[in-house]
């Protein structure tokens, strides 16, 4: 929270200060598709140039003190703890491999799209991703006919997996701002086995008349015995030390903070939850075999872009906020202003 905190007020914006969010997402949607070269080598400079796109203007239409108050309320308040939860369940779930010769079948590849589904809500959508995804490759090597078990990977796992709990990266904003712990689990239950059993179905349709497709050599593989084995796997427990902190840090609801300049507070309950995120992270980090995170192909280069990215989306989102937190009394610009936000985030 920023007890003094000077703040913008969004009865005083217009929906122009919301272009540099709109643009970022824009840049983060199709620049990789129509540059990718580009993209590689100067995400970093794209994202920090729709930042300053709105730092500079607010810090001359609302004054330094203002703009830096904004800059470091959403990068502290919001930002750090949001990465700090993704860095680590992406450590964490990097010291887990799971190898084996399982065969892609339709059976195989639905039985691991519905754990992946279900484990997010666990170890977060980063956590499974990683935990699942190179056996799903593993498991489809030798498969020509494959590209719909990525689609729907992406789909399952990544998206509508971890819509239970706020380990998923959106939920953990709204846990951030009070919403219980529970909340998502009572409202999203419901819709969010609707949505998995019906695509979950339609996957295996759609996967069984691609294996009836394979060659012989390949459906013959599926009479081989499968093994599975699992390496890494004390990490679980930092994970369920992750799960936990986070349930921790939201019922331990204290006034106690810690003022650090600017109007800006930090709550106890927020640094105590973040500096054990950090330490599991370091704990797993330091028992496991690097031969592990080297058989996974662990490399550091998916966090980064992922916290360069978030950073200048939490900046770019600040009049965004500002904007929504708009008096109902103004129902039709709410309701454009709530439009455009839905729209921006499809």
């Amino acid at each position: 929270m920023a007890a003094a905190a000077a703040h913008i007020d969004g009865g005083a914006l217009s929906l122009i200060w919301s272009l540099p969010f709109a643009g970022l997402l824009l840049s983060i949607a199709l620049l990789p598709l129509v540059a990718p070269h580009f993209w590689e080598h100067h995400f970093g400079k794209v994202a920090g140039v729709w930042a300053l796109l709105f730092l500079l203007p607010c810090a001359v239409a609302f004054g330094a003190m203002t703009a830096s108050t904004e800059f470091l309320h959403a990068l502290l308040l919001d930002y750090f703890p949001f990465i700090n939860l993704l860095f680590a369940l992406f450590v964490i779930a990097g010291g887990i491999r799971v190898s084996g010769n399982l065969l892609g079948t339709p059976t195989t590849n639905t039985a691991i799209l519905a754990f992946g589904t279900l484990a997010a809500n666990l170890f977060g959508t980063t956590g499974a991703s990683m935990l699942l995804i190179r056996p799903l490759i593993q498991a489809n090597r030798h498969r020509q006919h494959k590209v719909q078990t990525f689609v729907f990977f992406i789909f399952l796992v990544c998206n509508i997996g971890g819509s239970l709990t706020p380990l998923g990266p959106p939920l953990f904003l709204g846990y951030l701002k009070g919403v219980d712990f529970l909340w998502p689990l009572e409202a999203m239950l419901r819709p969010m086995l609707f949505t998995s059993g019906v695509l979950l179905t339609l996957f295996y349709v759609i996967d069984r008349l691609a294996w009836n497709r394979e060659s012989a050599e390949v459906r013959g593989r599926s009479r081989i015995p499968h093994q599975l084995r699992i390496e890494g796997l004390h990490n679980v427990i930092y994970l369920a030390a992750v799960a936990s902190t986070v349930l921790v840090s939201g019922v331990w609801q204290r006034d106690t903070t810690i003022p650090i300049g600017l109007g800006i507070e930090m709550p106890v309950n927020g640094l105590v939850r973040d500096s054990v995120l950090l330490a599991m992270s370091f704990l797993s980090w330091k028992t496991t075999k690097p031969s592990i995170r080297m058989e996974n192909a662990f490399t550091w280069a998916p966090m980064q872009e992922v916290a360069v990215l978030f950073a200048a989306i939490f900046i770019t989102m600040i009049p965004v906020l500002a904007l929504s937190l708009i008096h109902i009394s103004e129902p039709t610009r709410l309701r454009r202003i709530s439009y455009a936000v839905f729209c921006l985030k499809k």
